[in-house]
């Protein structure tokens, strides 16, 4: 089980990171370089709806229907996509694939709350995080290898060669579970859906609106953000807006980081490359170094004591990504060395393999019997949503001007220092108050 798990999160990882790779050439192929920001935008808000499904499916029938029903969708978009005669049923086919990722994304968290013993939770969780850092390393080599000397279908195609197979690895485990008693849904499941939708639509604006440059940007930005305000808190757990103690600060927590990292991550290459002349694979390296700490830190939050306090590793982790992005601010300035920045982006990096597995191990912690999909679902909701704002507000500002500089840079990490500094001092709220 564990096997065929940390596959399928892989494959997951995977196929999001080669499709950036692959697209252009995908489009130019197709002749669909209109629906491009769609091809992004579409699955997104897909995975946004399946994330609230699959918590209501999980919590009302266990996690095993949300699953085979998500490695279906998830394949059968991926064979959609790659034998798509045209860029509109290659955006259908990777909409279904969206969709089948959300679903399998939550039931792969609550097989972790029902099946593992509690001990174990960190342990793998941490796999799960080196599972998604992985192919962040070789996914996009491997993806342009594959568009080069074989054919851009085959980026789609060949992952449900190896999905298939990881699935059959966990069908053992699930069939030992013990079968769930089948309820009706719980209260407001449908209304919660239709806060999904809007969620997703907005999303996918986003997605949209951060390919686009100057007016248009911004108005689908701020339409985008618009609606994720009004329908995002909807569907996470009460005074998520005002850090209350527990579960919704631990979700808040997870977006935070995510949203400082991968704000500042988008950043640094362009940097990099613009300002200190470094070529695309060296500047790539620097990320390269983030991603490996990332992978050290999961696997040292694996194997340490647990702590005494819920509070320890996430404190730790987002003072590790506030002081590493703070770091690699400095070398904006043009006398700083390079290496500085280097080491400030594996301080970031070892921060984020601190937080992310803790806070899942917490959320399942603080989740009762028959709430692990619902948590589950709102942790990686408020994850994706935030990381997307992010990135969306950060391409407007690279995008405002006639090219982006040393302002831009600078404004863009010191924002994303200053999410990852408010989780840090957050961090003491993940404790709930004693009964």
């Amino acid at each position: 089980m564990t096997v065929g798990s940390v596959a399928l999160i892989s494959l997951l990882a995977f196929e999001s990171l080669a499709v950036g790779t692959a697209m252009p050439t995908v489009a130019r192929s197709l002749d669909g370089f209109s629906l491009y920001g769609l091809a992004f935008g579409g699955p997104f808000a897909a995975s946004v709806i399946a994330m609230v499904v699959s918590g209501i499916w999980c919590d009302a029938r266990g996690p095993r229907p949300s699953m085979w029903h998500g490695l279906v969708w998830f394949v059968a978009g991926l064979v959609v996509a790659g034998t798509a005669p045209a860029m509109a049923v290659l955006v259908v086919g990777r909409v279904v694939q969206g969709f089948g990722s959300g679903l399998l994304s939550v039931a792969l968290y609550v097989i972790v709350a029902q099946v593992y013993p509690e001990e174990l939770h960190r342990r793998i969780f941490a796999a799960f995080a080196a599972a998604w850092v992985v192919p962040s390393l070789v996914g996009p080599a491997v993806a342009g290898l594959i568009v080069e000397h074989v054919g851009w279908r085959w980026v789609f195609l060949a992952v449900p060669a190896v999905a298939v197979p990881a699935g059959l690895l966990i069908h053992p485990g699930l069939r030992s579970m013990a079968r769930a008693a089948v309820t009706g849904p719980p209260a407001g499941a449908r209304a919660r859906i239709g806060w999904a939708c809007g969620a997703g639509v907005s999303a996918a604006l986003l997605h949209i609106g951060g390919q686009q440059r100057g007016a248009s940007a911004l108005l689908l930005t701020a339409v985008a953000v618009a609606g994720l305000l009004v329908c995002a808190p909807r569907l996470l757990p009460a005074g998520f807006l005002r850090a209350a103690r527990g579960l919704p600060t631990v979700i808040g927590l997870r977006g935070l980081a995510s949203a400082a990292f991968v704000g500042a991550e988008v950043v640094i290459p362009l940097m990099l490359s613009r300002e200190r002349g470094l070529t695309p694979t060296a500047a790539g390296l620097v990320l390269t170094v983030g991603a490996l700490a990332w992978s050290a830190g999961s696997w040292v939050q694996g194997r340490i004591p647990k702590p005494t306090s819920r509070a320890s590793l996430p404190r730790a982790g987002m003072a590790c990504i506030t002081a590493g992005i703070g770091t690699v601010a400095l070398t904006v300035a043009p006398g700083t060395p390079l290496a500085v920045g280097v080491v400030g982006w594996a301080v970031a990096g070892l921060g984020m393999g601190l937080v992310y597995p803790s806070l899942s191990v917490l959320t399942l912690e603080l989740s009762a019997p028959g709430e692990e999909g619902r948590n589950s679902s709102s942790l990686q909701l408020g994850d994706a949503l935030f990381a997307a704002t992010v990135l969306a507000l950060t391409g407007a500002v690279l995008g405002a001007g006639a090219a982006p500089g040393v302002r831009s840079y600078l404004a863009t990490l010191v924002v994303a220092a200053g999410l990852a500094l408010l989780g840090a001092l957050l961090s003491t709220r993940v404790t709930p108050r004693p009964a």
